[in-house]
């Protein structure tokens, strides 16, 4: 988590040293340009409750959807609150809040949160405690669910000073990952009994924060770690891998990104981009993909040798500044991706249906849908401001068809909390009659 009160601000001045020695690779797979009527969405659905920042949604084995996100900056001040869940039957037309456990059954978290579902349908809820007065992590926490959100089991994994930004996947075997950083690394906790113990590893890296972490089709992990580390306390500079594992976590490979970016320490430098979540995703294939941005383009690459080597495509060029990607792959080569565009009034969420082709010299085949804005302004601003709610928009596939996203909503003027669904599709059929 980044620290309260230091509110990104994203601007048009974009910095020379955001764009490296990539470019040159990218000059034969640039992608044709994007159709912006590609995807359509549906009108928004919005659930009105406790505000749900940073959201992240999932979809069950049994169809049923789950929201997870933290609450207010300026209220949600106790560490130890109870981790907010939401979940849905009927495709996110309707929401009922799940209870997750009282904290003294160890459900506790005011902060970054993360879902997951093993192959068996277990439902892995991840949480962070911060302190909002010390700016510092207290604690990661994760509760597992074997009855689709009816009851829960809770683990402290750790109350180490600085606990920053955990992450959870499931590989095919039903083993569980955990990541999440303090300052003095990226650190690692699995479990093989569906969460009932957890053990914690060595650290994957002695330094930097945990970024991002995908899960592939033969439990292959990758870890993005970047320069930034306990909620912005802590900047390695210039310190950026990807560590990819293919025995479960046991051993990791660095690997350098497709690509050295400019991180912002300060988290407010207008000549940088906005930075905290650099994604990855594994589709079935095992072909391991990242998504990030330059300032106003978007750039995607794809490594076949886990990533030892890198294809490079550009996805777009915006008029204004990119920032905050997410990226969720399935079938061979299909991606979802979202990002944020703009500032201010201009501040909009785009998201991407994207197809890669066999051949790296081929362009890629990109369907867009129309930017729309979230109804998400920043807290104790007067003039309003808008704000993103967190460091990415949540996209997943839907087993009905189409993508579902989710937004934060957030409205202290209009006293208007919680967060919408949005459904985006190809094909209006696909979309549901809100």
């Amino acid at each position: 988590m980044k620290p309260t009160g230091k509110a990104l601000i994203p601007v048009l001045l974009l910095a020379a040293c955001e764009v490296s020695p990539a470019d040159d690779r990218l000059a034969t797979a640039t992608a044709k340009s994007a159709d912006r009527d590609g995807l359509v969405v549906s009108a928004p659905r919005h659930h009105l409750d406790n505000v749900a920042r940073e959201p992240m949604l999932v979809e069950h084995p049994s169809g049923a959807l789950f929201v997870a996100g933290y609450g207010s900056q300026v209220t949600g001040v106790d560490p130890r609150a109870t981790p907010q869940l939401w979940k849905s039957l009927d495709d996110g037309a309707n929401w009922q809040r799940v209870d997750v456990g009282s904290p003294e059954d160890g459900a506790i978290g005011n902060s970054d949160v993360d879902l997951a579902v093993g192959p068996d349908g277990a439902l892995y809820f991840a949480s962070m405690g911060f302190n909002r007065t010390t700016f510092e992590g207290t604690h990661i926490a994760i509760g597992v669910s074997l009855d689709v959100g009816a009851t829960w089991s809770w683990s402290l994994l750790s109350e180490d000073r600085f606990d920053d930004r955990p992450w959870v996947g499931i590989t095919p075997d039903g083993t569980a990952h955990v990541i999440w950083n303090d300052g003095s690394g990226v650190s690692h906790a699995s479990s093989t009994d569906r969460g009932q113990s957890w053990t914690e590893r060595p650290r994957i890296h002695p330094r930097g924060g945990s970024s991002h972490l995908a899960v592939g089709p033969q439990g292959e992990l990758a870890v993005r770690i970047g320069s930034i580390s306990a909620s912005g306390h802590r900047h390695d500079d210039g310190l950026e891998w990807i560590a990819v594992s293919l025995d479960n976590g046991e051993s990791w490979a660095l690997q350098p990104p497709p690509e050295r970016l400019v991180w912002d320490p300060t988290l407010n430098d207008p000549t940088k981009v906005p930075r905290w979540v650099e994604p990855l995703a594994w589709d079935s294939r095992g072909d391991l993909f990242a998504l990030w941005s330059t300032g106003r383009e978007v750039r995607l690459a794809r490594s076949r040798d886990r990533g030892q080597t890198w294809d490079l495509w550009r996805v777009s060029e915006e008029a204004g500044i990119a920032y905050f990607p997410f990226l969720v792959a399935r079938e061979p080569g299909e991606l979802a991706a979202t990002w944020f565009t703009g500032r201010g009034d201009d501040m909009a969420v785009n998201v991407a249906l994207i197809q890669v082709p066999e051949a790296t010299e081929s362009e890629l085949r990109i369907r867009r849908s129309p930017p729309f804005q979230q109804d998400c302004w920043r807290e104790g601003v007067e003039p309003r401001v808008r704000d993103p709610g967190g460091e990415y928009v949540p996209v997943v596939f839907l087993s009905s068809g189409g993508l579902g996203v989710v937004t934060t909503i957030q409205d202290s003027r209009d006293d208007r909390f919680g967060f919408t669904r949005w459904k985006v599709a190809m094909d209006p059929g696909e979309l549901p009659d809100d």
